[in-house]
């Protein structure tokens, strides 16, 4: 305790209460300027700020969704329809140069067609003929088993029949005029023939169904 009158050193320093309360206040406000520099010496956020999404409706959800995928089918569509058109219109060019090479005012090639347009009128004309139907069928086939060897014997004496020569090694003159048409004739006595098989099955079947019902009246009598 220090007396009254008692010479103190110059480092010493008296606090009483009042000066304890106004020496708290200061340093509480040193720190409050502390730390209101160290918060502004930081860099600012200038970017997006993320706030919490609402919850989304099941409804929007599957619409989204729906959305999404109706996009991703349009954008295929597109994408094969382009696909399409890049490869049939070659095609179509070179079907129509074909058609402008060949001569089809020529004996043989007429006679050709009249021999397929027969075959076609005959094979729609029998065609409840099964047995007629089926031997046809087996000709048609013949004919495009021995296309190849048709075209290299043509390829050898085209100037007798043609004036040009039409036979190539791949075989595409004959595969247009004589396979693809008999292969469609072909086409033709197969689903003539599905067809009729077809009403011979409803027919069995409604005969069927009428000899039930007639077993069953008679076991009611």
């Amino acid at each position: 305790m220090v007396k009254f009158g008692e010479n103190l050193p110059l480092n010493t320093v008296v606090i009483g209460k009042g000066s304890k309360m106004q020496l708290h206040q200061d340093m509480h406000t040193q720190q409050l300027s502390a730390a209101h520099l160290s918060s502004s010496s930081l860099p600012e956020y200038s970017g997006p700020i993320c706030r919490p999404q609402p919850p989304r409706h099941p409804m929007e959800e599957v619409q989204a969704a729906v959305t999404a995928h109706l996009d991703q089918v349009s954008g295929l569509v597109q994408a094969l329809s382009a696909e399409l058109r890049r490869g049939i219109v070659p095609a179509a060019d070179s079907l129509l140069a074909f058609v402008r090479a060949v001569d089809w005012t020529e004996p043989w090639l007429i006679c050709l067609m009249a021999f397929h347009a027969t075959l076609l009128l005959t094979a729609v004309g029998l065609r409840k003929n099964a047995n007629f139907q089926l031997f046809m069928l087996f000709l048609a086939y013949s004919g495009v088993y021995l296309a190849e060897k048709i075209n290299s014997y043509m390829a050898e004496h085209w100037k007798s029949i043609a004036t040009r020569n039409y036979f190539d090694h791949a075989g595409v003159f004959v595969s247009v005029v004589w396979s693809g048409p008999l292969i469609f004739i072909s086409m033709v006595i197969v689903v003539s023939s599905l067809i009729a098989l077809c009403r011979l099955m409803v027919k069995w079947k409604r005969a069927e169904l009428r000899h039930r019902a007639q077993l069953a009246r008679d076991k009611q009598d």
